[in-house]
């Protein structure tokens, strides 16, 4: 997949006259990213659990909705603490409605299909209800930040720094994984594999941030339209630390373990001891948590809260993490893998905007690019099994 959106970009920096490769529409493309993304990584443990949901468009709404709501109207006249307090209880709502939803699966037996297809409805009516069908706005100036505008972003000096951090994580990852598999006795693989997964890994990072660098901050240019560079996107860096949770939860917790094993297997799983039915309530609180954070981005980059925002998201998540190698039957998936279906998608879409191509189109060419990725993954299957 890596080499397909590889791939992508090529072709759609040369249909584009050279306009998609460029720092400005790459920072755009990750800000746009962000919130899709977040959501994927989430879904990756719903399709792994061989559940699925389908309200969480309408619960970004709700939360997006409330936290707004929560930060005009509620917390009016204290502005430092406004919009911390408004994003905790847009959570606080993101974490019952989880465990609302969890609990009507888990412990009543309704199909997850069946329960989030009614919160589709429920969740955007509440929006609806709350806002009283208008859109709530302005919103507190630092917490547009977390949308990634003009002023939503580390800068040149953090950019690098996280660059730095990230190039360090790689290398001990690499080792560590080298090590661990000495320590089992199994085979290691051959150094120079090593060496270049480390290259190449640290490579990507500092071309992203050099690129994110790169693209000059408006609000400080010079006479000669010189200034110092954005850097890495706030949504961005929320995106970074949602897959480095989700990655240590999915391979070095129990609770990942669980959710695969019970993917892969739930009769065994539940013979094994594992208490499955708490299990899939975790799940869907941890994608409650999720909502919430996309609700703060978009929210936050809008400077409003409206009942129409998250409109097929639902759908965008479950066709990154599929494109992404989240198999549907069940048991396999990959957080990174869902960040790079994610990019596939929104790529082909930004470069369609690029291209002047209708929403119809686009709309048409995604619905057809998840088709091809549901085909891979079951004659993959199939592959496999033999």
């Amino acid at each position: 997949m890596v080499l397909v959106l590889i791939a992508i970009w090529v072709v759609l920096d040369v249909l584009t006259h050279g306009l998609f490769l460029t720092p400005r529409n790459l920072y755009n493309l990750s800000i746009q990213t962000s919130v899709g993304a977040i959501l994927a990584c989430g879904m990756v443990f719903v399709i792994v659990a061989r559940q699925i949901d389908l309200s969480i468009g309408s619960l970004i709404a709700f939360t997006g909705v409330l936290t707004a709501f929560a930060q005009v109207n509620w917390f009016e006249g204290h502005p430092t603490a406004s919009w911390v307090l408004s994003i905790a209880i847009g959570l606080a709502a993101g974490i019952a409605v989880g465990m609302f939803q969890g609990w009507w699966i888990a412990y009543r037996g309704i199909p997850a299909l069946v329960v989030t297809l009614a919160g589709f409805l429920i969740y955007r009516g509440a929006a609806f209800m709350l806002a009283d069908g208008q859109t709530i706005a302005p919103l507190d100036e630092t917490y547009q930040r977390l949308g990634g505008g003009s002023a939503g972003s580390l800068g040149v000096a953090a950019s690098w720094l996280l660059g730095a951090l990230g190039c360090t994580w790689v290398a001990w990852n690499v080792w560590n994984t080298r090590r661990e598999r000495g320590k089992y006795t199994e085979t290691p693989l051959p150094a120079w594999l090593d060496v270049v997964k480390v290259v190449l890994g640290v490579a990507a990072i500092l071309v992203f941030v050099a690129v994110m660098v790169s693209y000059p901050d408006r609000r400080q240019l010079d006479e000669n339209g010189n200034g110092p560079g954005m850097g890495i996107g706030i949504p961005v860096l929320l995106l970074i630390l949602v897959v480095v949770v989700l990655s240590f939860l999915a391979h070095r917790t129990r609770f990942g373990r669980y959710v695969f094993a019970f993917g892969g297997n739930p009769e065994a799983a539940l013979l094994a001891g594992i208490n499955t039915r708490l299990l899939v309530v975790k799940i869907f609180v941890m994608m409650g948590i999720l909502s919430g954070i996309a609700a703060v981005i978009t929210t936050a980059r809008l400077n409003a809260g409206a009942n129409s925002i998250g409109q097929l998201a639902e759908l965008y998540a479950i066709a990154a993490a599929v494109i992404g190698g989240t198999s549907l039957a069940g048991g396999v998936g990959s957080v990174p893998g869902a960040v790079v279906g994610a990019l596939i998608i929104w790529s082909l879409d930004s470069g369609m905007v690029i291209l002047d191509v209708g929403s119809a189109p686009r709309q048409i060419i995604i619905g057809l690019v998840l088709i091809a990725a549901g085909w891979f993954d079951i004659a993959y299957n199939k592959r496999h099994s033999r």
